[in-house]
């Protein structure tokens, strides 16, 4: 059980970090443009990805509030 506990703590941490990352690269690419070295055009991603949620209507809705709770919890 143990070993469960550290695989799902190491989950968690490497999954802060890749927010932590798309945070970053979010305001870098508003800082310099779309020519951000190693993160390309994150902002232009997050739009698609909610247009593509936002399409799908109730299965959408269910995605987005999905992803707010992965987003909200600590």
């Amino acid at each position: 059980m143990e070993l469960f506990d550290r695989a799902k703590t190491w989950i968690a941490k490497i999954t802060e970090l890749g927010l932590l990352l798309v945070a970053l690269g979010i305001v870098l690419q508003m800082l310099f443009g779309s020519n951000v070295a190693f993160f390309g055009d994150i902002v232009g991603n997050v739009l698609k990805l909610v247009t593509a949620l936002g399409s799908n209507g109730v299965v959408g809705v269910v995605a987005i509030a999905i992803i707010l709770y992965l987003f909200s919890r600590k």
